[in-house]
């Protein structure tokens, strides 16, 4: 066979190609089937449906469908891309993602102005109605359960940078505020190093109720969890216990604690469960339902949660609480707190118990779960968006895709595309060691000894030695 050239590669395109002649490509089989299972439910109908009153009917320029628009951010978890551009050109550059969000080759792929103008166009609504449709297939196959939810917060860093902070009053920037007090204090002319010293003498030198981001104004100045300050969002999840899917995820301030949070996020996850229970007995009255029809009955938190007024709320809401307690120095003053007391005392006990300890170890690994898959391995830890909305519309879908992969992990064994490539490996891996162990085994089995020549070795401590007869110095190696 002769070898070709790359001059003789070189031609002049056609200008006309058959559709037949294009090349094709057999396709991703883990796309395959999620294409299927969305097909199956119908998934372009109900985009299609609801955002319907975002395009014109007859006039205006050829758009991005909905369906290709909630494909593409699903790819941006299951490939692991943080950033709208990154996912247009990972979508132009794969024939198995082309074919996923079903463009044809002789078409182009949508840049990252059409997705992202898409985002805006497409209400926060809207997105919320399509993670409600993910959960409603997950109650469908039984991975939705909404009796024990557990919630806990992480920090996203902001798509905006701590140096360019200026004064709410004022406007002005850090720098000239220090040169501002430099001046006031004495020193005409400041270097930076007096600047740098006069800062660090002042106390509490950034606050939210001082300082704000001019690009990004809903970010918050927060201290992340490897210890840097940086500009910040808070997300919150609540996770079913029983399944591990998400059930709410809401977008907070970086500022805002985690009592003043708790609220809104349980409410997320209650109208959840309210309506997956409410469409349960619409579709199947006469069946039994596969979500708890009592609602949310058992709460679990970290002790960054706890607080008497929040112990005291959940009683009222009927939600049995599992909060850890901080530690306290001397006694409570409970006068005038009779029920506020009660609720302690009672979420103390539960606490204490077996099964408070169960659902305290289960929270830890489920929650921290859905944050690792979602903003570490998903790539969303980094936000590239500005705005709360903006950054919530993309979280949703990013999460319901987390809650696809729950699917698609009990269908095939593998949640993501990496995880299925690395199917094949383990398999390999695990065929090596089971084979390595059966020749060291049979390689045992050919060396063993009699018992009675057993009592002329040592043992070591830690490993057996070189075979040595205590009885004869000319004892052979094979005694």
């Amino acid at each position: 066979m002769a070898m070709g050239t790359r001059k003789q590669r070189e031609k002049q395109e056609d200008l006309w190609i058959a559709h037949r002649e294009l090349a094709a490509a057999p396709g991703h089989p883990f796309y395959q089937r999620l294409n299927e299972l969305l097909e199956a439910e119908r998934f372009d109908e109900f985009v299609e449906t609801r955002c319907a009153k975002f395009y014109a009917e007859k006039n205006g320029r050829p758009s991005l469908t909905p369906g290709i628009y909630f494909r593409a951010l699903l790819i941006g978890y299951f490939e692991g891309i943080g950033a709208e551009r990154g996912i247009a050109w990972r979508l132009a550059d794969s024939l198995a993602l082309r074919r996923f969000v079903g463009i044809a080759l002789d078409e182009y792929t949508p840049d990252h102005s059409t997705i992202s103008r898409t985002r805006r166009l497409i209400d926060l609504d809207t997105h919320r109605d399509v993670f409600g449709w993910v959960l409603g297939v997950l109650a469908d196959r039984g991975l939705l359960k909404g009796q024990r939810i557990a919630i806990d917060a992480t920090t996203l860093e902001a798509n905006a940078a701590m140096r360019s902070i200026v004064r709410r009053d004022t406007g002005e920037s850090y720098e000239e505020f220090l040169r501002g007090l430099a001046k006031a204090s004495g020193i005409a002319t400041p270097t930076r190093e007096d600047l740098a010293r006069l800062d660090r003498k002042r106390k509490k030198r950034t606050s939210n109720k001082e300082w704000k981001s001019p690009a990004d104004g809903d970010a918050r100045i927060a201290k992340m969890k490897d210890g840097r300050t940086h500009l910040a969002h808070k997300a919150e999840h609540a996770v079913d216990l029983d399944t591990g899917a998400v059930l709410a995820v809401t977008l907070q301030g970086a500022d805002r604690g985690d009592t003043a949070t708790l609220d809104e996020t349980l409410c997320e996850a209650g109208m959840a469960v309210a309506e997956q229970v409410g469409r349960e007995a619409e579709l199947r009255p006469n069946e039994e339902p596969k979500v708890n029809v009592a609602g949310i009955e058992e709460t679990v938190t970290d002790k960054g949660y706890h607080s008497g007024a929040v112990v005291k709320r959940m009683k009222a809401y009927g939600v049995r609480s599992y909060i850890p307690e901080k530690k306290q120095k001397g006694r409570r003053n409970w006068a005038g707190k009779a029920e506020e007391q009660q609720a302690v005392y009672a979420n103390r006990r539960r606490v204490q118990g077996e099964y408070g300890k169960s659902l305290l170890r289960r929270r830890g690994e489920l929650v921290e779960r859905s944050f690792a898959h979602c903003y570490e391995t998903g790539a969303m830890r980094r936000c590239h968006l500005r705005g709360q909305e903006n950054i919530w519309k993309r979280q949703l879908i990013h999460v319901g895709a987390f809650n696809l992969s729950l699917i698609l992990r009990q269908l095939l064994g593998a949640g993501t595309p990496r995880e299925w490539k690395n199917r094949f490996g383990r398999l390999v891996l695990t065929l090596y060691l089971l084979l390595t162990c059966r020749m060291n085994q049979k390689r045992f089995c050919r060396s063993r000894i009699s018992a009675s020549d057993a009592k002329c070795f040592v043992r070591s401590r830690s490993r057996l030695r070189r075979p040595t007869c205590r009885k004869s110095a000319t004892c052979t190696p094979g005694c």
